[in-house]
C-alpha cells in the first residue's frame, strides 16, 4: 500500500492554511453493470490564507484533467500514488476542478460494486473511514477540513439513488440524473452514495410538529426477510430518547438506513445515510441476543450523528469522542428508554464489550483511549476495543462519578458550543466541568491518557462468629506488556460492593454500598461489624472498568451457585471474572470447564449462554494441554447434544445448542445426528433446520470428512444466493485435505480475485482447530507471503490476511520464535507490526493458560 499514507504533522499543516468551502461532484455511474472505472469530476472551492502550495487526495487509476483558478496542471507531473499537488494556491479564494477515471472496488472500500447472483445486477455502496472518499472524488481527506457536498449522479434510470440529502426527482432525458441539494458542513468521510435497484420501505418520526422521514433499504433478493417495522420502532426509540438527552434536534434533513452487501463492519455512520452489513437482515432464525446486538448498532449509528457527524473529532487521536459516546449512549438507551424490550443490556455490554475491552487492554499494542495518532496507519488498526469498549466503560463511570443528569448537561453544552465544528478532548471536558462542578483534569490523565487496567480484590478480616472486623479494596495496577507504551497506574474508581446471601437457594442481594475507590488500599469501614455473606461482589453494577476477583469464600460459593443469582448482571460479572481467570491462568481450562457445564444450563440469558459456548471452546482448542485436549472436547460435545435434547422445543436456547453442537460434533453418533438433521431422516422436536442452520451443518461434516464438494456444490444449488456462495467457500475450504487447503490459500494469498467477503469465508474456512497437523506447513509460507500481501493489497484485504492466517493454532514456543525472527529481519510498518504483534501474544498467552492447566491435572 505504498504513497497513500498522511501524517498528522501534514494534515495540521493543511489545515492551517486552508479553509474548505464547497464541493460539486459529479459521478457516471451508467456503466456499473460492467464494472471497471467510472468518470468522476470533482469542483472544489476552497479559501487560502496565503499564497502556498499544498495537495488534494485521490486514488485513481487515470487523472484526465487538473484545473486550478482557470490554469491546467499536467496530470502526469502533479499526479502521483494518492496526492495531486497544487502549486500556484492563491490567498483567498480557490477554484480546483478535477476530472478523473476512479475505480469500483470489491475490496469494502471507497465504491464497492456487487452483482447480486439472484438477479444479476450491480448494486454499489460507499465505505469511506477513514481514508476512501478519495477513491471516488478529490478531497482533502481529514476530518477537520469541513465542507458542504453537492452530487450529481447519473445512473440507471431503474435505478434508486441514496445520498446524504434527500434524493430528488430523477431528472434528463431519459431520467437517469439525480441533482442532489448541498449537505451541511460535514467531514469527507461522512459523505455517502449508495445506488442500485434496492428495496425500500419508508416511514416517519415526527415529534413536536417536526417530521423526519425514515428509509430502510435492502436488495430485494432479501426484501422478504426485511423486518422494517422492527427497525423503525428501535430508530424512533432512539430519536425519542436522544433527543431529550441531548436536547439538540436531529441535524440531518432524513434518516435512511440501508442493508448493503459484503460490508467489511458492522455500519458506518453517514450522515443521514446510515449503512449497514445486510447480515443483519436475518434470512434464518436467529436468537434474541441477534436481535438486541442488531438493537445496539442501530442506536450506535444513530447517536452518530450527534458525536461524529454533528461533532467531529479535529484528529483520529480523539477518535474515541465519536466511538465511546456512540457505544455508551446506545447502550444507555435500551438500558433506559420506557419501551425498548432489552433493559438488561448492560448484561450484554459486561458480558461482551468488556470482554473485548479487556482482552485488548493486555495486549503489546495497547494504549491510551486517546490514542497518539501519527499517521492514517496508525488509526486504521486502531478501531478496537479500547476505542469502543473501554471508552464506553470509562463514560459509564463518568456518570456514575458526576450524575447522569449532569452528564448530559454536559454533552448538550457540548454540542451547542461545537455544533457543525471540529474538537479535542479539552472541549468536552471543559463542557463536564461546567455541568458537573467536578474538576476532571485528574480523572482524564488518569483514565484517558493512560493505559493499562486495574484489578481489584476484597481483603477480609472476620472474627469466629463470621462477623466482618476488617474490609478494604485492594487496587492492582499490574504491568503493561512488553512492547506497551507508559507505566501501570493506579486510578479513582466509583465502585458498589453487593452483599449476597442464599435464600431458597438463590442468591440474592442484601444490602449494596457504593464509594469511590482510589490507591493501593480502600478502606471501607461501613461494612465493619456486619455479618459475612455468602458472595462479596466487588464493582457490582459493573460501575467501573477492572478486573474483579473474588475471596476464596464468595469464590467457592460461586463456583457452586453461579447460576443462582436471581439477577443477570451479577451473574455475567462473575461469568467474566471466570473466564478472565482462565484467560490470565489463575484458573485451569478444565476447572473453568466443570464451572461452565455446572452452571450454563440454568443460564436464562441467551446472550451470556451463547458467550459461554464461545468461550469455553476457546479454551479448549488454545488453553488446554493437548494431552487433556480430547476428554475436553469430549466433555463439551457430549454436553453440548445434552443440552440440545434437554431444551425447550422451538426456544432460543434449543438454537444455541444446535449450533453449538454443529460447531464441535465429533463423534460417529454426534455426527450422525448433523446428517441426519440435514437430510432429513433425525430430527430434534421443535428444531426448524433452516437455510443458515442447514450450513453450519453441512460445514462442520465438510470439516470432518463427512461431506464432499459434490453436497457441497448441492446445497449451493439450493441456496444459490450471495450468502449461499460464501458458506460453500467456507465448507470447501474447510475440508480436511491436503488439496482443499492448498487450494484455499492459493485463493487468498497468491490470487487477489476475491472480494471481501468471499475472502474472509474462505479463511474461516481454512482454519480448523481439528487440523493442526494439515496447518503446520502453513507457518512459514505466512510469514513468507506476509509482506507482500501488505505492499499489494489494500488495508482491508491485507489485514484480513494478516490476522485470518496467523498460525494461531500452533501454540508453541518455535512459533514465537518464528514470529520474533520475522519481525526482527523484515520490520514492518508500525500497523502491520501491530497486528503481527497482537497475534503472537495470542499464543504467548496459550502457553500460559496449558501451563496452568497441566499443573491442575498433576494435582
Amino acid at each position: 500500500m505504498p504513497g497513500t499514507n498522511l501524517t498528522r504533522a501534514e494534515a495540521q499543516e493543511r489545515a492551517r492554511l486552508l479553509t474548505v468551502d464547497a464541493y460539486e461532484i459529479e459521478l457516471d455511474l451508467t456503466g456499473a453493470q460492467e464494472g471497471g472505472t467510472f468518470r468522476s469530476e470533482t469542483l472544489v472551492r476552497f479559501d487560502a490564507t496565503e499564497a502556498t502550495d499544498s495537495f488534494i487526495d485521490l486514488v485513481a487509476p487515470e487523472v484526465h484533467e487538473v484545473v486550478l483558478n482557470g490554469e491546467e496542471l499536467a496530470p502526469d507531473t502533479v499526479f502521483a500514488d494518492s496526492r495531486i499537488a497544487l502549486t500556484g494556491i492563491v490567498a483567498g479564494r480557490n477554484e480546483l476542478r478535477v476530472v478523473a477515471d476512479c475505480a469500483y472496488t470489491n475490496t469494502g472500500e471507497g465504491l464497492h460494486r456487487f452483482v447480486d447472483p439472484v438477479d444479476e445486477q450491480a448494486y454499489l455502496y460507499t465505505q469511506f473511514e477513514v481514508p476512501d472518499a478519495r477513491r471516488v472524488f478529490a478531497s482533502f481527506e481529514q476530518p477537520d477540513l469541513k465542507a458542504s457536498f453537492q452530487f450529481t449522479v447519473h445512473a440507471p434510470e431503474s435505478w434508486k439513488v441514496i445520498s446524504n440529502s434527500p434524493t430528488p426527482e430523477p431528472a434528463g432525458d431519459r431520467g437517469n440524473i439525480w441533482r442532489f441539494t448541498p449537505t451541511a458542513r460535514i467531514s469527507s468521510y461522512i459523505t455517502a452514495l449508495i445506488a442500485g435497484p434496492y428495496h425500500s420501505v419508508h416511514s416517519s418520526w415526527e415529534r413536536d410538529g417536526r417530521t423526519v422521514p425514515l428509509g430502510v433499504y435492502c436488495r430485494p433478493s432479501l426484501a422478504e426477510y426485511l423486518d422494517a417495522d422492527e427497525i423503525f420502532d428501535i430508530t424512533r426509540m432512539g430519536f425519542d430518547w436522544f433527543e431529550e438527552k441531548f436536547d439538540y434536534a436531529y441535524p440531518f434533513e432524513k434518516y435512511d438506513q440501508l442493508f448493503v452487501p459484503e460490508f467489511n463492519a458492522g455500519a458506518m455512520e453517514n450522515a443521514g445515510a446510515v449503512t449497514f452489513r445486510d447480515q443483519y437482515v436475518f434470512r434464518s432464525k436467529v436468537t434474541d441476543a441477534a436481535y438486541e446486538a442488531r438493537a445496539e448498532t442501530i442506536l450506535h449509528e444513530l447517536a452518530h450523528m450527534w458525536f461524529g457527524d454533528l461533532v467531529t473529532m479535529e484528529w483520529w487521536n480523539d477518535l474515541w469522542l465519536n466511538e465511546s459516546f456512540a457505544t455508551y449512549t446506545s447502550i444507555a438507551c435500551l438500558a433506559h428508554a420506557p419501551e425498548s424490550r432489552w433493559p438488561h443490556s448492560w448484561t450484554t455490554f459486561a458480558n461482551q464489550m468488556k470482554t473485548w475491552a479487556y482482552r485488548q487492554d493486555q495486549l503489546p499494542s495497547t494504549h491510551p483511549i486517546m490514542a497518539e495518532i501519527g499517521d492514517l496507519e496508525d488509526v486504521l488498526v486502531n478501531f478496537d476495543g479500547i476505542t469502543y469498549a473501554k471508552g464506553a466503560s470509562v463514560l459509564k463511570q463518568l456518570v456514575a462519578y458526576v450524575g447522569m443528569d449532569e452528564f448530559f448537561r454536559g454533552v448538550q453544552t457540548y454540542f451547542r458550543r461545537h455544533e457543525w465544528g471540529n474538537t479535542r478532548l479539552a472541549d468536552l471536558l471543559t463542557a463536564l466541568e461546567e455541568t458537573s462542578g467536578r474538576d476532571l483534569r485528574a480523572w482524564s490523565k488518569a483514565w484517558l491518557e493512560t493505559a493499562g487496567i486495574n484489578i481489584l480484590r476484597p481483603k477480609i478480616e472476620t472474627d469466629s462468629s463470621g462477623t466482618i472486623t476488617g474490609f478494604a479494596v485492594r487496587q492492582e495496577a499490574p504491568p503493561l506488556p512488553s512492547g506497551a507504551t507508559g507505566s501501570p497506574t493506579l486510578r479513582p474508581h466509583r465502585v458498589a460492593i453487593g452483599l449476597y446471601d442464599l435464600k431458597d437457594g438463590k442468591l440474592v442481594r442484601g444490602d449494596r454500598l457504593e464509594l469511590d475507590v482510589d490507591g493501593e488500599l480502600t478502606d471501607v469501614p461501613e461494612l465493619v461489624g456486619r455479618q459475612r455473606p455468602a458472595v462479596i461482589l466487588l464493582n457490582d453494577d459493573d460501575l467501573s472498568y477492572a478486573k474483579v476477583r473474588l475471596d476464596a469464600e464468595s469464590l467457592a460459593t460461586v463456583t457452586r451457585h453461579l447460576a443462582d443469582f436471581t439477577e443477570s448482571l451479577p451473574r455475567a460479572l462473575c461469568w467474566a471474572s471466570a473466564w478472565d481467570m482462565t484467560r490470565d491462568a489463575e484458573l485451569a481450562t478444565r476447572d473453568y470447564l466443570e464451572l461452565v457445564l455446572a452452571g450454563i444450563g440454568r443460564e436464562a440469558d441467551i446472550g451470556v449462554v451463547q458467550s459461554l459456548q464461545r468461550q469455553a471452546r476457546l479454551a479448549l482448542d488454545l488453553y488446554a494441554t493437548p494431552e487433556w485436549r480430547p476428554t475436553g472436547l469430549a466433555r463439551w460435545s457430549e454436553a453440548t447434544l445434552e443440552q440440545l435434547r434437554a431444551a425447550e422445543p422451538g426456544s432460543d436456547h434449543q438454537l444455541a445448542w444446535a449450533r453449538a453442537l454443529a460447531a464441535t460434533a465429533r463423534t460417529d453418533e454426534q455426527l450422525d445426528l448433523l446428517a441426519g438433521l440435514l437430510d432429513g431422516s433425525q430430527e430434534v422436536r421443535g428444531l426448524t433446520v433452516d437455510t443458515d442452520l442447514r450450513w453450519a451443518l453441512l460445514q462442520r461434516l465438510a470439516a470432518t470428512g463427512r461431506a464432499d464438494r459434490k453436497q457441497i456444490d448441492a446445497e449451493l444449488e439450493r441456496d444459490a444466493t450471495s450468502a449461499g456462495e460464501r458458506h460453500a467457500a467456507t465448507a470447501r475450504a474447510s475440508m480436511p485435505t491436503a488439496e482443499a487447503k492448498a487450494a484455499a490459500w492459493a485463493s487468498v494469498v497468491e490470487g487477489d480475485a476475491l472480494p471481501n467477503a468471499v475472502q474472509e469465508a474462505v479463511i474461516h474456512g481454512f482454519v480448523q482447530t481439528d487440523q493442526r497437523e494439515l496447518l503446520a506447513p502453513y507457518t512459514a509460507k505466512y510469514f513468507a507471503a506476509l509482506p507482500g500481501v501488505w505492499e499489494s493489497r489494500s488495508h482491508e484485504m491485507a489485514q484480513q490476511i494478516a490476522v485470518g492466517l496467523y498460525p494461531t493454532l500452533q501454540v508453541s514456543r518455535e512459533t514465537l520464535d518464528a514470529t520474533d525472527a520475522w519481525l526482527a529481519d523484515t520490520k514492518p510498518n508500525a500497523a502491520l507490526r501491530r497486528l503481527v504483534t497482537e497475534s503472537r501474544a495470542g499464543v504467548a498467552r496459550a502457553l500460559r493458560a496449558r501451563a496452568a492447566d497441566a499443573a491442575a491435572g498433576e494435582g
